[in-house]
């Protein structure tokens, strides 16, 4: 059981990982992947499972010389996942205290800062204040 939102657990491809981020994209799980690799945490990734959708629409009924035909329902084709979930295997990671704790790097070495993880900032300047930007 989770302690607060920021630290869930879950079965991730059938291993019990705490929660990285859920509902995240292709590109996004690749850079997370990247990263926590780097840092030496084994990642899993799983496809999240689509929304709940509304009932499947039905063609109406049509009339033939005054016979009324069946109402045709037209099966809805799967789409291929397009979010994920990412998780790690060691239950006691927590991206905030992994950000704000400096634990993580990058693989250049540096820090890894919120910027740099929300990918706003593709270099990681953790050394210069806020204020100095």
């Amino acid at each position: 059981m989770a302690i607060n939102k920021n630290h869930e657990f879950e079965d991730v491809d059938g291993v019990k990982c705490g929660i990285v981020e859920k509902n995240v994209n292709a590109e996004r799980v690749q850079f997370l992947q990247d990263l926590l690799t780097f840092n030496k945490y084994t990642v899993k990734v799983q496809a999240s499972p689509p929304p709940k959708a509304a009932p499947a629409a039905v063609a109406p009924a049509t009339t033939i010389e005054g016979a009324e035909a069946p109402a045709i329902e037209i099966p809805k084709v799967p789409e291929a996942p397009t979010s994920f979930t990412v998780g790690v295997t060691d239950l006691s990671f927590n991206p905030i205290n992994a950000i704000f704790g400096r634990v993580l790097k990058t693989s250049d070495g540096t820090i890894v800062s919120l910027a740099y993880w929300q990918e706003k900032e593709m270099v990681s300047d953790i050394e210069t204040p806020y204020f100095n930007k």
